[in-house]
């Protein structure tokens, strides 16, 4: 599957040099591991400040994701915290068109943040089903130019340790990327058991 996304609109421009591998960046980075690198590298530190430093021990809301794709990718994106204005495929699947984002954010932000966190007291079955729910829609949403996968797992790390449990284990979903994928496109359906298969297995890692 093409890890590449399609997309077209004004969120689309490329870093002049890059042979169009690297979204314009306020670095000027042209390499796409030097990218992979000072993504990683600020990810960690949002980690580190809402995992471990200052845990949501409350309701989430789409301000905290919108936050904290800011903090993540602000010194990298002129965009960053901003909701995608292009659309975006992937391996020939079309995620929300962008018109739609907010409307399903707020659609999102009642059913399944304000409905499951925080996740204080849930029992693994209803936090199991918290966060498959909240990750699948979050993904066919995709309200981010860039970086909702690493964002979607922040958010389950967060719902996890809301309850007292460790942030999950993705190494599982990515040895089964497939099947993986598979799961969100059930979600199309409103049918969640397939990723709570997965959210399962990460949780008992």
């Amino acid at each position: 599957m093409n890890n590449r996304y399609d997309a077209e609109g004004s969120q689309s421009s490329y870093e002049p040099g890059s042979d169009e591998q690297v979204l314009g960046n306020k670095l000027g980075i042209t390499d796409p591991e030097d990218m992979d690198d000072a993504e990683l590298v600020l990810l960690e530190k949002l980690y580190q400040s809402v995992l471990i430093e200052n845990l949501p021990d409350r309701q989430l809301t789409v301000q905290d994701l919108k936050d904290w794709h800011r903090r993540w990718l602000g010194n990298l994106y002129f965009w960053a915290g901003d909701i995608r204005s292009v659309n975006m495929g992937k391996g020939g699947f079309f995620f929300a068109a962008a018109p739609q984002i907010p409307r399903l954010l707020v659609d999102f932000e009642r059913d399944c943040l304000a409905r499951f966190t925080p996740c204080s007291n849930c029992t693994d079955d209803e936090l199991i089903k918290a966060i498959a729910v909240s990750h699948v829609e979050f993904i066919l949403i995709h309200p981010f130019r860039e970086g909702n996968g690493r964002l979607s797992r922040l958010l389950a790390d967060v719902m996890a340790v809301q309850s007292g449990r460790l942030p999950l284990d993705y190494s599982i979903w990515e040895e089964h990327k497939d099947a993986y994928f598979a799961a969100i496109n059930q979600g199309l359906n409103c049918n969640y058991e397939p990723m709570e298969h997965w959210v399962r297995q990460a949780l008992s890692e």
